[in-house]
C-alpha cells in the first residue's frame, strides 16, 4: 500500500480547490498523535483546549507557553502524515509581534511543531504578516475565540447579528490577506461559515460552523466520550470510553479483590 503524501500548508490549499474536505482533530500527546495519524487525519492541532480536557481547568487562558511547547514537543514527534499545528496560548502573542515571533519559533524548534494557530481577525494582521515573512505558517481563529471568554463573557455563539457576521467576514479576508493559510471558524451560524469559506480561497476549517466550510475540527476527547464534564452540542460523539473505561477498571478491582487476577498463565 502506498503512504498518503505528507499534508502541508500547500496540500490543504490543493484540497480546497479540488473540493476535498479536511480532517482534523486535536492531539496533546505521542500516543493519540499516532494513532490520529494512522487513522488518516490531516490536521493535528495541539490545542490550547488541553486546559478544560487535560489539566482539569475551567478556561484555557491560564495555558503557559512552557507547557504548549511540552505538549507540542510530545505530538509532534509522532505524525508522519498530518500536518502538526501548535496553539499560541494567550499574551504569548498579543503583546507584540516580536514577543509572537519568538513564541511563535519555540512552537516549531522545540515542539516540532509545522504551524501555529492564533485567535483574532484584522487586528491581528500585522503580526500574522511578522510570523508569515519569518517563514511561520499561521493558522487563524475566529467566532468564539475562548482566550477571550473573560471579555464574552458566555461561550454563546458568536455571529448573531448582521454588524458582527460582517466583521466576522471581514477579519478572515484580513488574515488571509496578512499570509494565514487557513481559519478555524468557532461557533458561528452555518450560512456565515459559508459566507467565510466563499469569501476567502484559503481553507476555512469550522468546529461548530456548519457543513459548508472546508473541513472540520473536533476535540479528541469529545469525539471519544471521554470528556464527560459538559457535551458541547456540535460535538458528535463516536464512542463513550469514559463508560468502558470505568467499567474495564471496576472489572479489573473486582478480579484483584477476589483473587483471580493475576492466574497461573499471567504469572512467572
Amino acid at each position: 500500500m502506498t503512504p498518503s503524501p505528507k499534508v502541508t500548508t500547500a496540500v490543504l490549499r490543493t484540497m480546497k480547490a479540488q473540493h476535498q474536505r479536511i480532517t482534523a482533530l486535536t492531539a496533546y500527546d505521542h500516543l493519540f498523535a499516532g494513532l490520529l495519524d494512522e487513522a488518516g487525519v490531516d490536521v493535528l492541532l495541539v490545542g490550547d483546549s488541553m486546559a478544560t480536557v487535560v489539566q482539569g481547568r475551567e478556561t484555557t487562558v491560564p495555558v503557559t507557553m512552557d507547557e504548549m511547547v511540552y505538549h507540542c514537543a510530545m505530538v509532534g514527534r509522532s505524525p508522519r502524515r498530518a500536518l502538526v499545528v501548535g496553539d499560541m496560548p494567550f499574551l504569548s502573542y498579543q503583546v507584540s509581534a516580536e514577543d509572537a515571533l519568538r513564541n511563535a519559533g519555540r512552537l516549531l524548534k522545540e515542539g516540532f511543531a509545522e504551524a501555529v494557530k492564533l485567535e483574532g481577525g484584522a487586528a491581528f494582521a500585522p503580526t500574522v504578516r511578522r510570523l508569515v515573512d519569518a517563514g511561520i505558517p499561521v493558522m487563524g481563529h475566529l467566532g468564539l475565540t475562548p482566550q477571550s471568554i473573560h471579555q464574552f463573557g458566555s461561550y454563546r455563539a458568536r455571529g448573531q447579528d448582521a454588524t458582527e457576521q460582517a466583521r466576522i467576514v471581514d477579519d478572515a479576508v484580513a488574515l488571509e490577506q496578512a499570509g494565514a493559510f487557513s481559519i478555524v471558524l468557532e461557533k458561528i451560524p452555518a450560512e456565515l461559515g459559508r459566507r467565510v469559506a466563499e469569501a476567502t480561497e484559503v481553507p476555512v476549517i469550522g468546529i461548530g460552523a456548519g457543513p459548508h466550510v472546508d473541513g472540520q475540527i473536533l476535540v479528541t476527547h469529545d469525539l471519544l466520550g471521554l470528556f464527560t464534564r459538559f457535551r458541547p452540542r456540535f460535538a458528535r460523539r463516536y464512542l463513550e470510553l469514559a463508560r468502558e473505561i470505568t467499567a474495564a477498571v471496576q472489572t479489573y478491582c473486582q478480579d484483584v479483590r477476589e483473587g483471580s487476577f493475576p492466574n497461573t498463565s499471567e504469572s512467572y
